[in-house]
């Protein structure tokens, strides 16, 4: 009987050589995994790529199914992971910048960084003279006002700057009249100041140069309540009744008199002027007040009037600073012995913001001294040149104010420049 041919059954897979498996299983999977760059979509089917995963599973063991991503169902994720450890398909990635590494802990109380231009040099050790808190120089009330420009009077400030000055004390009153435009004066006596060619802005330019450069100004009420014959206010004060009797010879060479200021009314024009000064210029650093405030014991009629002027003064100040706080109430005056015993100068009890003590004279230097370091300060001529390095090593002198008796401020400036150079 003859052989019957067999139908073979299944699929006849095993009929395939075991290379040309791996050979399609290896192209397959070449291709799966960098379908993205390849773009092979566009070449294959829609259903036929859905279906290529479970055809080819068919022929692979489960326990080999496992081990390839793509058959074992394997997220995106993962095909990622393995195209990229094929170096010969996959591109260069770009470079990442490299982050700064966090501290392990977090830093307790981190100090805010220091922008670049903040950062400042060393500043230059100053000298015994730059240390002064004030280095002052008295100019009279002639000095600058008369027909000087704009730029006359703001040349002259940085004159004095770059001489070692940092504050100028310039005369704005002296023989009772002002050396501005004053209602008060208007008012009173029927001019609005004294005789001078002065230009109305003159102070507002040398207040508003000075502060440019960290300079103060102090209004200096030169001559304080005292007037001569010469004054425009002289002829009224003596038939008002104003003026005390006898005549003040303090100075000699000058007759001076002194107004009143027990009289209200005269007390009371006094107070009126210093609060219009410092209401119309009201970034004016201080008003200063010298020995010319007070009455001489030489007076006839040995009159103590020491009372009424501490009155005066007290009420003058309280209305300077209600009308503007900011300014400093100062005086130039002598010790409080001399002060009080001859002119009826009873200062200490003032109320006055600083006391700069006048010496002028040498025999009595030593015994000064003391109170100069007691209160603020001293005034000198330069008279004392000689004494003037040993005020500057001085640390209990605080302030220096320098009186030019020769009536040349520019070249006591000049002087005084010359000598503290060479203090270090």
């Amino acid at each position: 009987m003859p052989r019957q041919n067999k139908k073979p059954s299944g699929c006849g897979c095993a009929s395939i050589p075991f290379s040309v498996i791996l050979l399609i299983l290896g192209g397959g999977y070449f291709l799966f995994t960098q379908r993205e760059h390849l773009n092979l979509s566009r070449f294959i089917p829609e259903d036929f790529t859905k279906n290529i995963t479970s055809e080819i599973s068919r022929f692979i063991p489960e326990d080999l199914q496992a081990k390839i991503p793509f058959l074992n169902g394997s997220d995106s994720a993962d095909a990622e992971e393995v195209s990229q450890n094929l170096p010969e398909a996959t591109p260069t990635p770009e470079p990442t910048p490299q982050q700064p590494r966090l501290p392990a802990a977090p830093i307790s109380n981190p100090s805010p960084p220091v922008p670049t231009a903040e950062i400042k040099p060393p500043a230059t050790p100053q000298s015994p003279w730059e240390q002064k808190a004030i280095r002052g120089i008295y100019f009279s009330r002639y000095q600058i006002t008369n027909n000087a420009t704009e730029e006359m009077i703001r040349a002259r400030v940085r004159y004095y700057r770059d001489r070692g000055i940092n504050t100028l004390i310039h005369g704005v009153w002296g023989n009772a009249c002002t050396m501005y435009k004053s209602q008060v004066m208007q008012t009173k006596f029927g001019y609005e100041s004294c005789p001078n060619e002065f230009q109305d802005k003159w102070l507002d330019w040398l207040i508003d140069e000075a502060h440019k450069h960290d300079m103060e100004v102090h209004a200096y009420f030169e001559k304080g309540i005292k007037i001569d014959e010469n004054s425009p206010a002289f002829d009224l004060a003596v038939q008002r009744g104003w003026i005390v009797p006898g005549v003040d010879r303090t100075h000699p060479g000058v007759d001076h008199y002194v107004l009143n200021v027990g009289i209200p009314e005269v007390a009371e024009f006094f107070t009126n002027i210093l609060v219009e000064f410092v209401t119309k210029y009201p970034t004016i650093d201080a008003v200063q007040w010298d020995d010319y405030l007070g009455y001489h014991a030489e007076l006839p009629g040995q009159v103590d009037r020491t009372q009424k002027l501490t009155n005066f003064v007290k009420n003058a100040i309280s209305a300077t600073k209600a009308a503007n706080p900011s300014v400093s109430f100062d005086i130039c005056h002598h010790n409080p012995y001399w002060s009080k015993r001859y002119f009826a100068a009873d200062w200490e009890n003032w109320g006055v913001d600083r006391v700069f003590i006048q010496v002028y004279a040498e025999e009595n230097f030593a015994e000064e001294l003391p109170y100069v370091e007691a209160y603020d300060g001293i005034s000198i001529t330069e008279r004392q040149f000689n004494r003037l390095e040993e005020l500057v090593r001085n640390p209990k002198v605080d302030n220096i104010l320098l009186f030019p008796l020769s009536g040349e401020p520019e070249k006591m400036a000049d002087e005084v420049k010359r000598l503290t150079a060479n203090i270090k």
